[in-house]
């Protein structure tokens, strides 16, 4: 039930493998991409490895189950399996390159504000409808091949 509006329309969010908090480490002073790098062409915005998060979960909440899973996943080289809460169709080319380092998109224009929430729930549409109407408020090309291959 990712993202899902749920009875009387809450939002229903993903159950995590750990639990994490946005807010918290966003009022720690984290940024979006302290976290989320953009390799290759940017298409998905990368987690961090668990041994990041350990450089201060060493010294941080040690006495936490939680934390102690984290910990074990960072010992063992074993990424956490987060569940995915945004997609964009295989047949669209999206690159959070060109919308956030090229196009000036901040984070929450598309994810909704992630650095207020404790859990996260898909808050905005990822709909061809949705990114077009982006598009035209921002004055960017809706051609069609600017995001689909039409050969």
């Amino acid at each position: 039930m990712i993202g899902l509006v749920g009875f009387c329309g809450l939002l229903l969010a993903a159950e995590q493998p750990i639990p994490f908090s946005h807010k918290v480490h966003a009022g720690a002073g984290l940024k979006c991409d302290d976290c989320h790098t953009l390799p290759g062409n940017g298409r998905e915005a990368g987690l961090p490895a668990e041994s990041k998060c350990m450089a201060c979960h060493v010294a941080i909440k040690t006495e936490s189950p939680h934390i102690a899973r984290l910990a074990a996943h960072a010992r063992e080289k074993k990424p956490v399996r987060w569940e995915r809460l945004y997609r964009v169709a295989d047949y669209v080319f999206f690159s959070h390159k060109r919308h956030v380092v090229k196009g000036g998109a901040a984070c929450a224009d598309c994810h909704g504000p992630v650095a207020e929430r404790d859990v996260l729930a898909k808050e905005k549409p990822t709909s061809m409808k949705a990114c077009m109407d982006c598009h035209e408020e921002r004055g960017a090309t809706n051609e069609c091949n600017v995001c689909h291959d039409v050969r």
